[in-house]
């Protein structure tokens, strides 16, 4: 079944198409990677749909329901979350108080302080488990600014995960990390939003991740969908090898990696 629709969907800057005519389904509990050269829309898709962009034209369809005018708080309740490709935290704050925060938010109690939520049994119970599920319970009262990068891309992932989503968009969480870092990253997101049966859209430029943890792969180009089909459909896409990686051949894609490592 289909949990997020668009049609058409369009977002110019300018003579920059952003965003032009992006007809896609996302099926619940899919794990999707987003992927293309750099510009190629994949962020601004993503801001589109979760309301940080406005669209020009087009629909956004999400369980079945035109959300295409509503705004960031009005999605976020319908049960659409982010993380950035730049961490968004609370630096002088805990990895506690981050995440307790963002559970405040969610049930509407943004009034309350960080100090409130220690307080609440319901709220201290909640952020701990969230920490735990992403292996961040031994940096609970660690300030945000002291995280090393790869804790800090999994807390911000965490705070999207406690707004309890339908569907989440995943701002490139693997950058800026080591190559060994990255696959701990991913284990850690692929577990939990499997696990929760949450719905995942990952923007990434790793395509040993993209093609290891994605059940599908959509491959955006000037704006517009240029491939969509399985990790071995995209591997084996010959456009698709030029426009990524400007090589092509059947293990054009294995060979690149092999010499990244090498």
């Amino acid at each position: 079944m289909s949990l997020l629709e668009t049609i058409h969907l369009k977002k110019y800057f300018g003579d920059t198409h952003a965003v032009d005519d992006v007809s896609l389904v996302i099926k619940e509990g899919e794990l999707v990677s987003l992927v293309g050269p750099n510009g190629a829309g994949k962020t601004s898709f993503c801001n589109v749909v979760s309301a940080y962009y406005t669209a020009d034209s087009g629909t956004i369809l999400f369980k079945g329901r035109d959300v295409t005018r509503d705004s960031v708080t009005a999605r976020v309740k319908a049960g659409i979350a982010r993380s950035f490709q730049l961490v968004n935290l609370f630096d002088d704050l805990t990895a506690f108080d981050n995440v307790a925060l963002a559970i405040f938010s969610r049930e509407g109690k943004t009034r309350s302080m960080a100090a409130l939520a220690r307080r609440d049994s319901a709220v201290t119970g909640e952020a701990d488990a969230v920490l735990g599920q992403f292996g961040l319970a031994g940096k609970r009262n660690e300030l945000a600014r002291s995280l090393a990068q790869g804790e800090r891309k999994l807390l911000d992932v965490a705070l999207a995960y406690a707004l309890r989503p339908k569907l989440l968009f995943l701002d490139e969480p693997t950058s800026g990390v080591s190559t060994r870092d990255k696959g701990q990253i991913m284990d850690t997101i692929a577990g939990v939003v499997r696990g929760e049966g949450i719905t995942a859209v990952v923007v990434e430029h790793d395509m040993d991740v993209v093609f290891t943890y994605s059940d599908r792969i959509v491959v955006m180009h000037q704006g517009a969908i240029l491939a969509k089909g399985t990790p071995d459909e995209i591997r084996t896409n010959e456009e698709v090898a030029m426009t990524l990686i400007g090589a092509a051949g059947p293990d054009a894609f294995t060979q690149r990696s092999d010499h990244a490592r090498g």
